[in-house]
């Protein structure tokens, strides 16, 4: 047993590197081998050969378009939340009193959840909502505006629901962001703009990229929404209703399968572009550090 140990010892192995095999089993179990599956299964349509399913998919316009309708709901509300979350977080990566509170209220939609959120917004902002009585009580408007059961009832639900993991993640990298940096930019007569540009800016550069990308993966995979506050089988049919249609209303799961490639697969394109931009725009260390 000794020797046993000594040799993997020898290759790099210790009995720490040997924890990480539940964690190994574990991911091949439930992400890798499900995930080749459904790759393979997409390759196995009834008909049309082995590529069948995605020529279907892409000479189909009302599957083909759920691309374009998806991307438009994901990244302006990605972008969305990074962008607001900026300025908060910057405000807020100090100490001062109620910071602990007012954390809490920017992150509470956290714990409410897409169905509850989306029942929220159908009772502010649907057509006998709070909103809408108010400006029809007021004079402001002679009919409901509609902001529910279309492409703006999804994508506020996905900006409420994405938001506080934007907010989190950009407020944990500019905490790492060591404060004497912009100090000593100040006292060589820097103002706050030119010493957020050229200071703080480049090194959150790669924070605001991997948020984006966690947040456009959120959002990409809208579900609940689309079908709650949107309209499912119009402007607002994304992809993994497609795949849903496909899986459990026409049971062809070679289509629902291919759906599903063709999410990852755009996914990992929108996400590879913007880590090629943080590359172009930060090719420094990632860590800003406070030592």
């Amino acid at each position: 047993m000794v020797a046993l140990r000594h040799r993997l010892a020898e290759r790099g192995i210790d009995r720490q590197l040997l924890l990480l095999i539940p964690a190994a089993v574990f991911v091949l179990l439930l992400f890798i081998y499900p995930f080749l599956y459904g790759v393979g299964l997409s390759f196995q349509p009834v008909e049309g050969g082995a590529l069948g399913a995605y020529r279907e998919f892409f000479t189909d316009a009302y599957l083909r378009d759920t691309i374009g309708t998806t991307l438009q709901l994901s990244l302006p509300a990605a972008l969305l939340n990074v962008l607001a979350s900026v300025p908060i977080a910057y405000r807020m990566r100090g100490r001062f009193r109620g910071k602990r509170l007012l954390t809490t209220v920017l992150v509470v939609p956290i714990t409410l959840g897409t169905v509850l959120t989306a029942q929220g917004l159908l009772n502010f902002l649907g057509p006998t909502g709070w909103f809408n009585r108010t400006l029809l009580s007021t004079g402001l408007a002679d009919a409901p505006v509609r902001l529910t059961n279309n492409y703006w009832g999804v994508f506020f639900s996905l900006v409420i629901t994405g938001f506080p993991f934007a907010f989190l993640l950009v407020l944990s990298y500019l905490s790492g962001i060591d404060p004497s940096l912009e100090r000593a930019a100040a006292t060589l007569g820097a103002g706050r703009w030119q010493r957020f540009r050229r200071i703080t800016l480049p090194l959150l550069a790669p924070g605001l990229a991997t948020t984006f990308c966690l947040t456009f993966v959120l959002a990409f995979s809208v579900f609940p929404s689309a079908v709650l506050v949107g309209d499912p089988s119009g402007t607002t049919r994304v992809m993994s209703i497609a795949a849903y249609d496909a899986a459990y209303v026409r049971y062809d799961y070679p289509l629902a399968s291919a759906v599903a490639v063709l999410m990852g697969l755009v996914e990992l394109i929108v996400i590879g572009a913007v880590l090629g931009w943080r590359a172009l725009l930060y090719t420094g260390s990632t860590a800003g550090g406070k030592g």
